[in-house]
Parts: C-alpha cells; sequence; structure tokens
C-alpha cells in the first residue's frame, strides 16, 4: 500500500512517520507513506498556496491551482483508489470505513489549512471526504494522522501479531474487554482468577460478557436490538 499526504506543513507530519508503527510498517516495506509539500507545488516566487476568499470574510482559502498540479503529478506516476480530502463536514471515520480503505492499493490524502480548499477542489478533485468528529482543527494534518494510523495498522504484516488489530474495539461493534498484565496482585487490586486459569474457552466467553457489559454502559448506541 502506498499513502500520499498533500499538505502545506509537512514538518507536522514527518516526525510521527518515522517513529512507532508508522516505521516499523515503512522498513518492513509493508506500507509506504510519502509526505508532500504543497508549496513545491505553487508559481508564486513567494511560494503562496493560499488567498483571499471571494466576497470577502475573514480567512485564508487554499487555493486549487497548485493542488491541481500536485495532484496531476501524482496521478501521472500511478492510479488511485481514492483522494481524500479532510473536511469536519466530511463522513465521519469509524472502524468499518478504515476496514476499507486498508485493503487499498494507492491512496491520496489532502490536508486542508486555513479556512478550507477552494470548493472546486471538493467538486471535481477528490472522491471521499473524511471526519474524525464534530470539531474543527487548525489544519488537517492531525486528522490525516489519525486516519493513516487507523489504516495502516490493519495492513497485513505490520502488526507483529495481526490478530491484534481483529480484537480492537469496534471492529464486531463492542468495545473491547478489560486486559491485565503481571503482577496478578497489585496494592490488593488482583487479576480477575479466570484470567489465569488456562481454560479458553472460559476465557474466551468471559471476555465476550465483558465487552457487551462495557459496551452496554458505555456505548449502548453500538449494540443491536437483539444483544440489547
Amino acid at each position: 500500500m502506498r499513502i500520499d499526504i498533500i499538505t502545506a506543513l509537512p514538518g507536522l507530519l514527518e516526525s510521527w512517520l518515522n517513529d512507532s508503527i508508522m516505521k516499523r510498517a515503512q522498513s518492513k516495506g509493508v506500507v509506504e507513506l510519502v509526505v508532500h509539500n504543497l508549496r513545491d507545488y505553487s508559481t508564486n516566487k513567494h511560494k503562496q498556496i493560499d488567498d483571499y476568499a471571494f466576497g470577502g470574510g475573514a480567512g485564508m482559502v487554499l487555493g486549487i491551482e497548485p493542488i491541481a498540479r500536485c495532484l496531476d503529478d501524482l496521478k501521472q506516476q500511478r492510479d488511485y483508489d481514492d483522494v481524500i480530502y479532510m473536511a469536519p463536514d466530511g463522513e465521519v471515520l469509524r472502524q468499518p470505513l478504515a476496514n476499507k480503505l486498508s485493503v487499498k492499493r494507492n491512496l491520496v490524502i489532502l490536508c486542508g489549512h486555513y479556512k478550507g480548499v477552494d470548493e472546486r477542489v471538493r467538486e471535481h478533485l477528490v472522491t471521499r471526504e473524511i471526519s474524525i468528529g464534530d470539531f474543527v482543527l487548525s489544519g488537517g494534518e492531525l486528522a490525516a494522522a489519525v486516519l493513516v494510523d487507523a489504516i495502516v495498522r490493519l495492513v497485513p504484516g505490520v502488526l507483529n501479531d495481526e490478530t491484534s488489530a481483529l480484537s480492537d474495539s469496534f471492529q464486531d461493534n463492542l468495545l473491547a474487554p478489560p486486559v491485565y498484565t503481571r503482577p496478578a496482585d497489585f496494592n490488593g487490586w488482583k487479576v480477575p482468577e479466570i484470567l489465569m486459569s488456562g481454560n479458553t474457552p472460559a476465557i474466551e466467553k468471559w471476555r465476550h460478557e465483558q465487552a457487551l457489559k462495557r459496551t452496554a454502559e458505555r456505548r449502548p448506541d453500538l449494540l443491536s436490538a437483539d444483544e440489547k
């Protein structure tokens, strides 16, 4: 898988992309993550990529020209399954969407900035818009990082234990059950005995019951009518 990220502030992403799971995914050759500085595609001698909004109003708007040039350059090199724009009014990112995107071959993610992008970018150049929640950030870089992390960890070969991602919260519309590690007794706070019993079927049954209980308490909206 290859993910190209277009941004006005590449420095916000580069350190994160070269650490932890993102670094591991790239070093294994499983995922290729490439950051593109939008200013490199400006024809303005000052590398300007924004301008005032027609009709007035506060804030600057990312122009269509450098974005179109960047996308044209990328599309000449390979085909892309989706060109994604990180937008607060886009489709809300949920686990099923991350699952769907994780099997794609090539993706582009465009990070907005300032007051957003020229609407013609959204109308003609992007294929999908994604939001990470009902709030506004200073730019799309943090949102893009969240999306990339959610996608990449699902790609086979990235995690040491590939079954780990399958047991995450939301994969089956349930929150993950409680987990424990050593010591078994800390300050009198003990690990449930069932987890140390070695009885795998009983442990799995307990975990499912705990997942249902936690979901009912914290996110009852995730439960189907039958489970409720």
